[in-house]
């Protein structure tokens, strides 16, 4: 699993941060987060590519998905992008969370991190929600997150979220093309979270902006004041 580590001070709480769909590791409104959050909080921030993202093969499955989401889109058919992305959304998380989980095992066991860092789960917009909330609901090492919309809202999606029980961040773009507003709102109205924080925007997933946020959530719940 391809991946990469912003570390800071040895113990500082340590941010798992998603990506979204078709993008990596790398991309650079991801690195500028991991940047933000490291010199300006002083954590510790780690991504991976998705399964088929970044430098990972893509499967057969990956390809014929891609090429099903471009036909649908060239179309127009707004039903059938919905019905290909949720499956393959529910599909990528069941392959992701266990890497996910592996992963964090294994950075606890270097010294720079250590099984006392506070972890939290960042940057979970549009893929990096759909794998990030399973991802939260069966990992309870994780204790808060940030999500975003932008993704298609699925059953299986709306189930984990009510597993879900730590502090949560919701970035919503209010005018997105392929999520309704109304399956967005209902996806925070079933976080299982008793503290729980919408943030609308206009537009849509791809200019979805972070100033405005309270960015100090995870700071506050994960104990570390802004630099």
């Amino acid at each position: 699993m391809p991946g990469v580590l912003w570390s800071s001070t040895p113990g500082a709480p340590l941010v798992l941060m998603g990506h979204g769909g078709g993008l990596h590791k790398r991309a650079p409104a991801q690195v500028a987060r991991a940047r933000a959050l490291v010199t300006g909080f002083g954590f510790s921030v780690v991504a991976i590519d998705a399964p088929g993202h970044g430098d990972r093969p893509r499967s057969a499955r990956d390809e014929q998905v891609r090429a099903e989401l471009g036909a649908a889109m060239a179309a127009g058919s707004t039903e059938r992008v919905a019905a290909v992305s949720a499956a393959y959304g529910a599909d990528l998380a069941e392959r992701a969370v266990p890497e996910w989980r592996a992963v964090l095992d294994a950075l606890q066991r270097l010294p720079e991190i250590g099984e006392s860092a506070p972890i939290g789960y960042g940057g979970g917009i549009t893929l990096g929600t759909a794998i990030g909330i399973p991802l939260v609901a069966a990992e309870p090492r994780i204790k808060a997150a940030i999500f975003g919309a932008g993704f298609v809202v699925s059953a299986p999606l709306l189930a984990a979220a009510r597993l879900v029980t730590v502090p949560v961040q919701f970035l919503l773009p209010w005018d997105d093309e392929h999520v309704d507003r109304a399956s967005a709102l209902a996806l925070f109205d079933a976080f299982g979270s008793p503290e729980k924080t919408l943030h609308a925007n206009p537009g849509d997933h791809r200019t979805i902006r972070w100033h405005g946020i309270d960015d100090q959530f995870l700071a506050r719940h994960l104990g570390r004041l802004p630099r």
